[in-house]
This record gives C-alpha cells, sequence and structure tokens, in this order.
C-alpha cells in the first residue's frame, strides 16, 4: 500500500480549503468543481474534489456536501506532529474558532496531546512525543 487518503466531505469547501491551508501551509491543487458537469446539473459552484498537498506524506482531499440532508460523519484526524513547537502553534490557531475537547497537555502516556473539533465540524487529534516511536 503507498498511502491512504481521507476523503473529507464538509460544507462550505472552498472556505474550508483556504482555513486548513492558512492553519497547515502547502499548496492546493485539482479543485474541481460540478459546473458544467451533466452528473452534479443543480450543484453548480460546489467543489466535487480538491486537495491540499501540505508535504509529500501528508495530503487531504475535500469535497462539497453535496446534499444537505445525507449525514456525513466528520472524521477524527490524528496529527503526529514533529516539535512542541508545532504543536502549540496548531493547538492555538485550532482553538481560536474551534471547540477545545482536551486541553493541551502532557500525558500519562508521556506525549503532549490535545483534541479540538474545528468550524468545520473535523475533530484534530494533535500528538507530539519528544520519545520516538510514540
Amino acid at each position: 500500500m503507498k498511502r491512504i487518503t481521507p476523503n473529507i466531505y464538509i460544507d462550505n469547501c472552498k472556505e474550508a480549503i483556504e482555513y486548513y491551508k492558512e492553519l497547515f501551509g502547502g499548496e492546493i491543487k485539482n479543485v474541481q468543481f460540478a459546473d458544467g458537469i451533466e452528473m452534479f446539473k443543480g450543484y453548480e459552484g460546489k467543489i466535487i474534489h480538491s486537495e491540499l498537498h501540505i508535504n509529500e506524506n501528508c495530503v487531504l482531499y475535500f469535497v462539497d456536501k453535496l446534499d444537505p440532508q445525507k449525514a456525513v460523519s466528520n472524521p477524527e484526524l490524528i496529527l503526529e506532529l514533529d516539535s512542541k513547537e508545532e504543536i502549540d502553534r496548531l493547538y492555538s490557531k485550532l482553538r481560536e474558532k474551534g471547540i477545545v475537547k482536551f486541553k493541551l497537555q502532557k500525558t500519562f502516556w508521556g506525549a503532549y496531546h490535545a483534541n479540538i473539533i474545528d468550524p468545520y465540524g473535523i475533530t484534530w487529534s494533535l500528538n507530539y512525543s519528544e520519545r520516538q516511536g510514540l
């Protein structure tokens, strides 16, 4: 297996992907709108595919929710971070507009950890361990 890439269905995809680009950095690529595609008639202006390339190992796909009546369960994404500074920065940015479910703290398993639900309903589980292998 080469990788697993989440495809996240979200309201206001254009706004959301810009938010995530500001949060994580990276480059938005391959944005495709429903416009002019027969099978998506009635969904003009909606994004049917977009990608945020954070680095070569971290790519997120985003799609507008097309049917507001259809329930889509938003995922919890676990981020294994590289430094204390990185977890502090992301925690600070996410909590500006999000809901803190588990405040950033050192845990019994030896890592710094936090859980935050962002304004688009995605739960971000932030994790940084000073010891490798955790």
